[in-house]
């Protein structure tokens, strides 16, 4: 179903200002996305930077059975990495971006100045805990090594994860900002913080490894089947969204994709195809 290049880091990045000087335009150019008010040609390709799975997969489906019955020219572009694109949003190398989660949004918007804002919940990734090397969680012991995401918000997850189904003892009062320093108690773990997009390759490496729902996918495994641990949906507020850089959310492309993901047959593509391991999380971000 996808036909548009998965990029490496480094490829994405030349990609991304080739796309800013062709497809978006320059913030002069009356084909790009403005600031004020969201005015743009509404003929023009809304540019939207995804991770592979499973969201430009999502967007790819609206892509062929619903944006051109609303009047919608998307173009889907992949990233393979959580900087590129935020970094490319907030230049205007892309009109939108869709891979993350609030916390993870506030946090990138705090270090890096960035002006990054959501429009629309779509779905959640439930976080899993995997492994090559043990089938059941009563098999991870003292002395084994889990590989965490490294990335602020995301660690912080994982660690909550391993606190709630009794693998550490996370400090009283830690919320989802937890860091290595914050367990109280590690139960004779080591821990291995890694890159998120190369968890499941560590897997090989280490006795377990938390993992993001979408690089569990795209390395094959099923989260509601495979996983040790999985997070539960209710109440998660890492549900994944569209954003736009703020100025931009009232464009009338943006508008229309937001209305399109959100819709019933994007709800039964999700339910249809992730059987679980994605679920929807439609409606206003928290």
């Amino acid at each position: 179903m996808r036909k548009n290049i998965k990029l490496t880091a480094a490829a994405a990045a030349t990609a991304a200002l080739a796309l800013g000087l062709t497809a978006c335009g320059t913030a002069s150019d009356p084909g790009a996305t403005s600031d004020s008010g969201g005015k743009a040609d509404e003929s023009k390709a809304l540019v939207v930077a995804a991770s592979p799975t499973p969201h430009a997969d999502i967007l790819n489906f609206v892509k062929a059975n619903l944006a051109k019955k609303a009047g919608l020219n998307l173009e889907v572009k992949e990233f393979t990495d959580y900087v590129l694109p935020n970094t490319a949003t907030e230049s205007g190398q892309v009109d939108a971006n869709f891979f993350q989660h609030k916390p993870y949004l506030d946090d990138f918007n705090t270090k890096n100045k960035t002006h990054i804002v959501p429009v629309v919940n779509v779905h959640l990734e439930p976080l899993g805990l995997y492994s090559k090397k043990v089938k059941d969680l009563k098999e991870i012991k003292a002395g084994q090594t889990i590989a965490v995401p490294n990335d602020t918000t995301n660690e912080g997850r994982a660690l909550k994860l391993l606190a709630d189904n009794g693998l550490i003892t996370l400090k009283s009062g830690v919320g989802s900002d937890a860091k290595l320093s914050d367990i109280e108690d590690k139960k004779g773990l080591e821990f291995k913080e890694i890159e998120a997009a190369t968890l499941p390759r560590a897997l090989n490496d280490v006795d377990a490894a938390v993992i993001n729902g979408n690089y569990a996918i795209e390395a094959d495994l099923k989260p509601a089947k495979d996983s040790l641990a999985l997070e539960k949906a209710d109440g998660n507020p890492y549900a994944n969204f569209l954003a736009v850089k703020a100025g931009n959310e009232n464009d009338a492309r943006v508008q229309k994709l937001a209305k399109l993901l959100d819709s019933p047959e994007v709800k039964k593509f999700i339910e249809d195809t992730y059987a679980g391991s994605v679920v929807p999380a439609f409606g206003a971000v928290k």
